[in-house]
């Protein structure tokens, strides 16, 4: 017995040892190993290594691509996790329409599963800076917080946390409501058979969904549209309306005010005078620039005050002169237009009274189809309604 003792405590006294040396290996090696991976982690966020996506798409004449760096998580702050482009849906068949504030906006088909939608992609393209990204990802929050009414154009998802970035939003067809307006000037144009009978109850129809989005807008968010006009309206089956170009709601959400490149956007003869004499807008500016809208709709798109210059109209204006009654414009109607067209913006009534008042109207509205006698000279409508640039 003595004489395993002695075995007995250099065994105990050798494991201790080795557990002296194999510890701090193990520490060192687990520190080494958590470095390496932050350091390759570091590495692989470098420019260079950033990895370049390319979305190529067939437009009908050739291939097009967006090129932009994937990857890139971005600083962007607001509750937008929900609204983010799912994994399972893909953008198909994009086609390029115009370029918009931030970047080109394209028709695309967004696929999730077997099932394929129209919709409107909006994209962020000339700048990659922090404060652009951030701004852009603001104006995907104003979709997901103010657009939120039947309408309002709406937001389906976006991808806002990582480049590109881009919304998605619901489409329209025809679209335009202008665009459609002249289109129903055209005989030999085919016209979608639920749209083909446009007449003076179809003008009212119109009219009311886009006071219930201008008065949605003023009512629940504080905000006036400050660009009212039928080129930024969308018309859909069925006569559906929603109401676009927000630009100018969106920056006055963002800034408390609206800066003067997005207002001296406006064309005069759409503008309420208050608005050229350069004073504070209301919510019942944009109910002036209705007025003209109501115009436009019961004319088939014609600019208004076709027989004045736009520097003619305000001195008019001024003279208590307003448009005549156009022809198949019954007289309800256009004492709405005339409501709307008082001087004092006191005078003119709230959409939510206009809503009331279409709805009372309407069943004195003629059902003839409207007609023109003309199509529209897209230069002569540009030079007559004073735009500078092309919409």
């Amino acid at each position: 017995m003595d004489a395993q003792s002695p075995r007995c405590n250099n065994t105990k006294e050798g494991g201790a040892g080795f557990a002296v040396i194999i510890v701090p290996v193990l520490l060192s090696l687990s520190t080494v190993v958590v470095v390496f991976f932050i350091l390759w982690s570091l590495y692989c966020r470098r420019p260079g290594r950033q990895s370049l996506v390319k979305i190529v798409y067939n437009a009908g004449h050739g291939s097009i691509s967006i090129d932009a760096v994937s990857g890139t998580r971005l600083r962007v702050q607001g509750p937008l996790d929900t609204w983010q482009m799912p994994a399972d849906c893909t953008l198909e068949a994009l086609e390029s329409m115009q370029m918009g504030h931030y970047g080109n906006i394209y028709k695309s088909q967004l696929r999730r599963g077997c099932v394929t939608t129209a919709v409107l992609v909006k994209t962020l393209q000339g700048s990659n800076s922090q404060a652009t990204a951030e701004e852009f990802a603001a104006w995907a929050q104003f979709h997901a917080v103010v657009c939120r009414h039947e309408n309002l154009v709406r937001m389906l998802f976006c991808q806002t946390q990582k480049l590109p970035m881009y919304l998605v939003l619901e489409a329209s067809s025809p679209g335009n409501l202008l665009h459609f307006l002249w289109t129903l000037r055209q005989n030999d144009v085919e016209k979608p058979s639920q749209l083909e009978h446009f007449s003076e109850r179809s003008v009212y129809l119109v009219a009311k969904q886009v006071s219930a989005g201008l008065d949605y807008l003023f009512s629940e968010h504080g905000l006036y549209h400050g660009d009212v006009a039928a080129r930024n309206m969308l018309i859909g089956s069925g006569l559906s309306v929603k109401v676009s170009g927000l630009g100018m709601a969106f920056e006055a959400r963002q800034m408390g005010k609206v800066a003067k490149p997005w207002v001296s956007k406006v064309p005069m003869k759409w503008q309420a005078p208050e608005r050229i004499m350069q004073l504070p807008l209301t919510d019942r500016s944009d109910v002036w620039s209705f007025g003209i809208l109501l115009y436009e709709l019961i004319t088939l798109g014609s600019p208004p005050y076709p027989d004045m210059e736009p520097m003619e109209v305000f001195p008019q204006l001024q003279k208590s002169h307003r448009m005549r009654r156009p022809e198949s414009c019954g007289r309800p109607l256009y004492d709405l237009m005339k409501y709307c067209w008082m001087w004092n913006f006191k005078d003119r009534p709230y959409f939510s009274s206009i809503i009331k008042l279409l709805d009372s109207y309407v069943y004195l509205a003629d059902t003839k189809i409207l007609c023109a006698d003309d199509k529209m000279d897209i230069t002569e409508y540009k030079k007559a309604a004073g735009f500078l640039s092309s919409f």
